[in-house]
């Protein structure tokens, strides 16, 4: 599975943004996927999960109740909506796939990341 990250960008405190993964090679659909970040001089740290039918989602405390992760299998796309940006949440953002039944913290293929600067 080939994964590509993108909708990052400069946003306001307060504003939202769609981030987009496609996927190409091996079937999408039989992938969980996840969102990391990695801020600067932090590292990388889990946002939000689904499972690979999108019956399962999962969040990092930080980011409940403003973001929503979703994916449309029928495109090979994962989506992450994050509405109510705050500074903190700057960051590079990855998406990565995961073969269902492996360890939670495990995937197996990552994309390149997408930046998302929040800033007045």
């Amino acid at each position: 599975v080939q994964l590509q990250a993108f909708g990052g960008g400069l946003v306001q405190p307060g504003g939202s943004l769609r981030l987009s993964c496609a996927a190409s090679g091996r079937a999408f659909s039989t992938y969980n996927m996840g969102w990391f970040r990695q801020a600067p001089g932090k590292e990388r740290e889990f946002v939000a999960r689904i499972s690979w039918s999108g019956a399962s989602t999962g969040y990092a405390d930080s980011v409940k109740g403003r973001f929503a992760i979703s994916r449309d299998n029928a495109k090979n796309t994962g989506y992450l909506q994050m509405n109510s940006l705050k500074p903190e949440d700057t960051a590079l953002y990855y998406c990565a796939a995961q073969l269902d039944g492996r360890p939670p913290s495990f995937y197996d293929y990552w994309g390149q990341g997408t930046l998302v600067t929040v800033s007045s």
